[in-house]
């Protein structure tokens, strides 16, 4: 018996950038980041060259990221201010004087943003 052979056909969607071109799927997406090179599967347009790494790809670079300490996290801490004569004092915990290699010398600029204070390194 021989079996019948079926036509497959693979619908390749829509490029939603150029609206022109195919998504064709592709692993050698680069993604750089801190110095940092990140490999990844996706799409990519056959016209207009756009490429769009799957959720999961980026999800395993962020994670790979974060190991490595190079991922923007946002830091939320929460610290008391002291009084210090006539004025208030925040300490910058060592976490954040380490990552930005801070010596206790810096010139800052100090911004009211609403209800948040901004302090800026020159």
């Amino acid at each position: 018996m021989k079996k019948d052979q079926e036509n497959i056909k693979i619908i390749l969607k829509e490029c939603p950038t150029c609206e022109k071109g195919k998504l064709l799927p592709v692993n050698d997406i680069i993604s750089e980041l801190s110095g940092y090179v990140f490999v990844e599967k996706g799409e990519r347009c056959d016209s207009c060259g756009e490429e769009f790494p799957y959720q999961e790809e980026t999800q395993k670079t962020i994670q790979a990221a974060r190991k490595l300490a190079i991922w923007p996290e946002t830091l939320k801490l929460h610290r008391k201010l002291s009084k210090s004569g006539r004025g208030i004092i925040f300490r910058i915990p060592s976490d954040i004087e380490k990552q930005l290699n801070l010596n206790g010398n810096e010139d800052v600029d100090v911004s009211l943003l609403g209800n948040k204070i901004i302090i800026k390194i020159n």
